[in-house]
């Protein structure tokens, strides 16, 4: 029979000594507040009283600061930096009790409270990889006392509970600085193209840069360049390897910023495609017409690509307009609300050759395009830097979640 770790396969430098294994129940026991009743509470108040739906966000009920006071003294309430465990609905999640003047559901919202053989900080971290005793592999929705109790930890001295605790608490601090900056980006990005394209009805946007002064004028995406699709390959003509054939779910991953499972066609059937229907080049724009219909992709260079047929529809680049700005209009609001303008396409989900034709486009002049399309390609730059530190930082909490417990 296999024996248990002692010692996790990473640790802080100096602290040598095997690790306890004990039940949560040796060390502690669960508490939760006093009942509080319906009449109890009201829609506004003194003291914000956290159900299981609102556990973690933004309280809907309170009750009386005489009540709380009344019922914090006689019976039991959590300590600050106790860890606050959700035993419904998304069973497991934690918060953290900052000591704030709240109050918690009983049974549906409880904490361990325990002795000095245990940190907090280490808890909090145990709960991110916790197997609840009695769960695993049934379908249970509800975590009880019993679960909690006998649940098993490994634990290491308190100084290196400390140590680990104050490591993923930094580590937490860091995710949340780019979780915030990331949203933050987002919102700028969601604000100027509210701003910074006019609204109906009108020929100039609230903000725009300094120097342009012209009216923006209207034209369909079909008078500004040529708009068509590549001829059809079946999915029995795809390749191993060769040429990048791309289609709608590449676009949609390529937009997210998330890779997707290439799909290829061989050279020799490209060449031969690309003789009846053309070469992909560099500032084509390729929309996809199924699935998420209305995402677009700008061709970043000359490298041979192909494209699928009617999901993806082929916006060939023009003197006419600037491609980052064209690309810029399709994440605007102003299209969002066009796309769902169109009679038939929330019911079909297909955005057609003819109807990307037909779409309406208000354009400044070609300056002022490039000015536009600059700013927002620089803005998703910054966007994409955040995102991917914030997916760095996630991986590495993952991979030391796994390498320093027990």
């Amino acid at each position: 029979m296999t024996q248990p770790k002692k010692a996790p396969e990473i640790r802080f430098k100096g602290f040598t000594d095997d690790w306890e294994q004990r039940k949560l129940g040796e060390v502690g026991s669960v508490s939760m507040c006093r009942r509080i009743f319906k009449e109890q509470t009201s829609e506004s108040g003194d003291i914000p009283f956290y159900k299981i739906g609102t556990f973690g966000g933004q309280a809907d009920a309170y009750i009386s600061r005489e009540l709380f006071a009344e019922y914090r003294s006689k019976y039991p309430y959590p300590k600050e930096g106790d860890i606050l465990i959700s035993a419904s609905g998304s069973i497991g999640r934690t918060v953290e009790f900052t000591g704030k003047n709240e109050y918690f559901q009983d049974s549906n919202i409880v904490w361990l409270s325990h002795d000095d053989r245990l940190d907090n900080t280490f808890l909090k971290c145990f709960y991110s990889v916790v197997k609840w005793a009695g769960i695993e592999g049934s379908t249970i929705n509800r975590l009880y006392n019993d679960n909690i109790l006998n649940t098993v930890i490994s634990m290491p001295s308190i100084a290196e509970q400390k140590n680990i605790g104050t490591f993923f608490k930094e580590l937490n601090h860091l995710i949340t600085l780019h979780q915030r900056k990331h949203k933050k980006l987002l919102n700028i990005k969601k604000s100027m193209l509210e701003k910074m394209f006019p609204k109906d009805g009108e020929v100039v946007p609230e903000i725009r840069f300094k120097g342009f002064t012209d009216a923006w004028e209207q034209r369909k995406v079909g008078e500004l360049t040529n708009v068509l699709s590549a001829s059809r390959v079946h999915k029995e003509e795809w390749a191993e390897d060769g040429i990048p054939f791309f289609r709608s779910s590449d676009v949609v991953s390529a937009f997210k910023g998330i890779e997707n499972e290439k799909a290829f066609i061989s050279i020799e059937l490209y060449e031969k495609l690309a003789k009846s229907s053309g070469k992909l080049e560099q500032n084509d724009i390729l929309i996809t017409g199924g699935g998420s219909i209305g995402i677009p992709y700008i061709v970043p260079d000359n490298k041979p690509l192909y494209s699928k047929d009617a999901d993806l529809i082929w916006i060939k680049h023009s003197a006419n307009f600037d491609s980052t700005y064209l690309y810029t209009y399709f994440i605007s609001e102003e299209f969002r609300e066009y796309l769902a303008s169109i009679s038939h396409t929330g019911t079909i989900a297909h955005y057609t050759i003819e109807q990307v034709k037909d779409t309406p486009v208000r354009l400044p002049l070609i300056d002022e395009q490039r000015a536009l399309g600059d700013f927002f390609v620089s803005l998703d730059h910054l966007i994409t830097l955040h995102q991917r530190k914030l997916k760095k930082l996630e991986t590495i909490k993952k991979a030391m979640l796994e390498k320093m417990f027990v």
